[in-house]
């Protein structure tokens, strides 16, 4: 492995978990009951995976959990950095609970994740927020036994968040929110330092997990029934770069689709400088890997996305557009992330992305307005368009899109999908919602005991965003 990835020792994890056992005796002499915690999560996948691991250590200390932040004796908020939008639902949340911290002086109140690791947002939460008894970073969430411990015995408050390159902990306990729909991050970080981004300075650089522990999780996974296994990363194309021997993404997911069991693999997210030829082969040979590929473009200019330190071009990303549909036909589904208003763009340039979203005619589209990061280069940047204009620029991206999505929606009029059904559906109270192998949504009527099942879909009625259903008997 690459030097500056370290992995956590077993003798780390052992004294972590003696931790673990003096919370646990220090909650059961101050409450007759399990004391309920609250963890919020904020931001993308890999933190919800971090807090199914937060919850699955608070499991093992003896909390039982709540989703009401003012009945838990632990509230835990996992806070985002990648827009200012979140940062400030963040601030506004923890600072609600001052009234019921005061009241209850015994509960404590804690923030993890990638804002925390930002020196000048813990400045704030140190500064502002006197009623935070801990604060920990996204590199030392395995710690959370022992921090939890200082921050129940001490009575000065507790910041964690240091300055390091990134680690690798196994082993520790998970807390799953689904039964069936499973997250496993394959490899942590960043390395790609787009101008506009904050995640490497808050999640470290690469450092890819062993293959063999990614393979024992993902069958543990199979044997326990789940079905849909979402692998995660930053850039899950460069999986295996800092491994010895050098292993790639395409490579893991064959092996990974020749497990044994009935399920269905998807990743995010995939960076298009690394996205290959081989990665596109794979998903069309491999019969359990999903034929859904979020490729993110953020622009469709080349000079704003060289202004963004993207590393492609429009026309490398439209290559591999139109191979991956050579390869996968009608059954691919593309998605993919927008930033509308970057610094400097002015419209013309803006309307190339727009063209561009014409062309590739994606399923659907995550579009934001750009949103200024302290510490980045694009935060430097003259920003001359004020946001009222950039809105209107999201708005035909909107409009183009709803429009193509509802295109897209009527060339399935009739066809049968193998579907997994996720939940509950919005186009009625006895509709549930089935996804496609191309990450498409199909709601029927249905009972409830078979979300968390494989079943076969007929489309009968397809709408903009959604296609009504109904079950085909196998």
């Amino acid at each position: 492995m690459a030097v500056n990835t370290r992995t956590v020792s077993a003798k780390e994890l052992k004294r972590q978990a003696e931790f673990g056992e003096k919370v646990s005796a220090l909650l059961s002499q101050r409450y007759t009951d399990k004391p309920l915690a609250c963890v919020v999560t904020y931001g993308c996948q890999q933190n919800v995976a971090d807090s199914e691991h937060i919850k699955g250590m608070l499991d093992k200390m003896g909390y039982a959990f709540t989703d009401k932040r003012e009945e838990a004796k632990l509230v835990i908020f996992n806070t985002c950095a990648v827009r200012e939008h979140a940062e400030d639902r963040v601030f506004g949340n923890v600072g609600a609970l001052k009234k019921y911290k005061l009241a209850n002086p015994d509960v404590i109140i804690a923030l993890c994740g990638c804002m925390m690791q930002q020196k000048h947002i813990a400045k704030r939460i140190y500064d502002s927020f006197p009623f935070v008894d801990l604060v920990f970073g996204t590199h030392v969430v395995h710690e959370l036994p022992e921090l939890l411990y200082k921050a129940m015995t001490r009575r000065k408050r507790v910041f964690e968040l240091p300055d390091v390159d990134g680690v690798i902990a196994e082993g520790i306990p998970v807390k799953r929110d689904n039964d069936s729909k499973a997250w496993l991050p394959i490899m942590y970080g960043c390395n790609n330092f787009c101008s506009y981004c904050v995640v490497p300075y808050v999640r470290g650089r690469e450092r890819s997990r062993q293959v063999d522990d990614i393979v024992a999780e993902f069958k543990e996974l199979v044997s326990e029934g789940y079905k849909e296994i979402t692998l995660l990363g930053q850039n899950v194309n460069s999986y295996g770069k800092n491994l010895e021997p050098r292993v790639t993404f395409a490579q893991l997911l064959r092996m990974l689709n020749d497990v044994d069991g009935d399920f269905r693999i998807r990743f995010m997210t995939s960076h298009p400088k690394d996205c290959t030829k081989e990665l596109l082969e794979t998903m069309a040979e491999c019969d359990k890997v999903a034929t859904h590929l979020h490729l993110p473009f953020q622009s469709g200019n080349d000079r704003v996305l060289k202004a963004m330190n993207r590393g492609y071009t429009r026309e490398k990303y439209l290559s591999l557009i139109n191979y991956a549909k050579e390869l996968m036909g009608d059954e691919l589904s593309i998605t993919s992330d927008i930033i509308v208003g970057f610094p400097g763009e002015t419209y013309e340039e803006f309307l190339d992305t727009l063209s561009l979203v014409k062309e590739i005619k994606a399923t659907g589209l995550f579009t934001f307005i750009y949103s200024p990061r302290v510490g980045t280069p694009a935060a430097e940047m003259d920003d001359p368009v004020p946001h009222d204009e950039k809105a209107k620029w999201l708005a035909q991206i909107l409009e183009a899109q709803e429009q193509i999505s509802a295109e897209n929606m009527k060339l399935h009029a009739g066809k049968t999908f193998k579907c997994y059904v996720v939940g509950k559906g919005k186009l009625g109270d006895n509709y549930l919602a089935a996804r496609t192998d191309g990450n498409l949504i199909i709601e029927f009527e249905g009972d409830d005991r078979l979300i968390g099942t494989f079943q076969t879909l007929k489309v009968i009625e397809p709408l903009t965003f959604v296609m009504r259903g109904e079950l085909v008997n196998n």
